[in-house]
This record gives C-alpha cells, structure tokens and sequence, in this order.
C-alpha cells in the first residue's frame, strides 16, 4: 500500500498535537514521542508534526517562517460540505486561522485553516458529477 507521511516542524508539539485531534486526526503513538507526534487521517495519510530541534536532524536547510512564508498547501477530501465546515469550525476553535473565505467553484468547496504554525490545510468537498464536460 502506498501511504503518504507529511513532515512538519512546529514551535509546540503539545498545542500542535491539539489543534489536529480538534481537526480529527487521531495520534499514533507508536511512532510518536516528546519531541515529535504522528497524527493520522486515514490509512494512507500521516502528518509527523516535530519540534524544531528533531525536525533539524532531517535537513540542513533553515527552519521557514510559515507564519509569514508559505512553504506548500496541504489538501484533505472529505465527504462533504457539512464536513468541510465542521473540521474548519473545530480547527479555528483550536487556535487556528481561516486566511480566506470559502471558495465555491461549483463542483468543489474549499475552505482553508492555518495551523498554530501557518501551515495551510486546504479542506474540500468535491462532487465529480458536477464537474463541467469537457468540449
């Protein structure tokens, strides 16, 4: 099975390890310590959010500032709209930001949270009967 793991390096693990149990990831501990936590949203998707210190053992890049840089746009499909507007509601009760409105384009709404941190988490619902027939 083919699974994707997502890295993050984030200022407090605890707050972070909060805010994405608010947005429904569930905790991994198997794969998780002080300095580090495995968050899961599905079988095949995990988000690793670490301290700085241990996220600086997997590169020799500088740390960015997501808070004022974007550094990618992370997307999770949902099954619906209502979801869509509950994971967001949950995330902003937790700390975080919504950065822009939703965005409808029909077949799809979109809405964004950033994290403690300014990572930015694209959350949608998208109905692929709606999408518009190629001419």
């Amino acid at each position: 099975m083919k699974q994707v793991f997502i890295n993050l390096a984030v200022r407090d693990v605890e707050k972070s390890m909060g805010f994405y149990t608010q947005l429904g990831f569930e905790i991994n501990p198997q794969f998780s310590d002080d300095q580090g936590k495995c968050m899961v949203w599905s079988d095949a998707i995990f988000v690793m959010i670490m301290s700085h210190e241990k996220f600086k053992t997997f590169t020799k890049k500088p740390i960015a500032d997501t808070r004022s840089n974007i550094a990618g746009l992370f997307a999770l499909s949902v099954e619906s709209v209502d979801q869509v507007n509950e994971i967001v509601e949950h995330g902003l009760k937790a700390g975080g930001t919504e950065p822009m409105p939703m965005t409808d384009y029909g077949f799809m709404q979109l809405r964004r949270i950033e994290d403690l941190d300014g990572h930015t988490w694209e959350i949608f619902f998208m109905d692929p009967t709606q999408i518009p027939a190629q001419d």
